[in-house]
């Protein structure tokens, strides 16, 4: 037993002698990597043409798809302004908006059906301006027979001339004097930045004298209603709920909705 243990021992010994003893493998060289310089920068290419971006017309005259859809969006989005600023859309608006509180109605009928009849209203009154307009700029510039600016000013003219026809003098006066500007010596010398608010303010003047008129006989059934009611005692009785269905039937008997849309029509003949 002992001489197995010193065997083990003297082999262990030796097995330690021979890791131990043998010396770790020396370093590899480090590899010599040869520096290689950067490229010097490629300087930039000139363009071989000009860049520009070209809106005439096309080869036969006409303008690209491109062009007429650009032109197009160009319109839609300015369509909500020239309608309300350069067309008869304010005055009917205002008109119809002073029938309904005259009625003594505050929602009835609602915004949404008061601007949509005074849009058509409009559009039946605007229609022969805008037929000139098509007939006259529209066409011509996608047939290819007129420039963009010959278009637009041959297009623009129809509606210009409508505006002013229906503008005062005062008020294309006064625009002119605010702006510091002399005073046009015919119609043809007054710009559209004048022209179209002096056209938006004779509108709405002209739209609340129609506007007087319609409330002076509905003013007249409230003041009848509240003087009965008064020698009645009935004090505490409120004289709008009284008077309120006889200015429904005033209007209805008399024909209202006629009298007003055929004088709104009748005012741009």
């Amino acid at each position: 037993m002992r001489r197995r243990a010193a065997g083990l021992l003297l082999l262990g010994f030796v097995i330690a002698l021979v890791i131990w003893g043998d010396p770790a493998p020396a370093p590899a060289a480090p590899l010599s990597t040869p520096v290689v310089e950067p490229a010097a920068p490629t300087p930039p290419v000139p363009p071989g043409g000009q860049v520009t971006v070209n809106v005439n017309n096309g080869p036969n005259g006409k303008p690209s798809t491109a062009v007429t859809l650009l032109i197009a969006l160009t319109v839609l989005s300015i369509a909500p302004s020239v309608m309300l600023l350069c067309t008869c859309f304010t005055k009917v608006f205002v008109v119809l908006s002073i029938i309904r509180n005259a009625l003594g109605l505050q929602t009835i009928p609602p915004n949404q059906v008061l601007a949509g009849l005074a849009l058509f209203i409009s559009i039946f009154i605007m229609t022969p301006v805008l037929s000139q307009v098509n007939s006259q700029g529209v066409q011509p510039y996608l047939k290819g027979t007129k420039s963009q600016t010959e278009a637009f000013q041959d297009g623009v003219q129809p509606l210009r001339e409508f505006m002013l026809k229906h503008t005062r003098k005062d008020e294309i006066a006064l625009m002119n004097r605010v702006a510091d500007k002399p005073r046009p010596k015919n119609k043809d010398d007054v710009s559209l930045p004048v022209l179209i608010p002096a056209f938006v303010l004779s509108e709405l003047r002209a739209a609340f004298i129609i506007g007087f008129v319609i409330f002076l006989p509905f003013i007249v059934v409230d003041m009848v209603v509240s003087a009965s009611l008064m020698s009645l005692g009935m004090m505490m009785l409120p004289p709008v709920m009284v008077s309120l269905p006889f200015k429904l039937l005033l209007f209805v008997m008399s024909n209202g909705w006629t009298l007003v849309v055929t004088a709104l029509v009748a005012s741009y003949r």
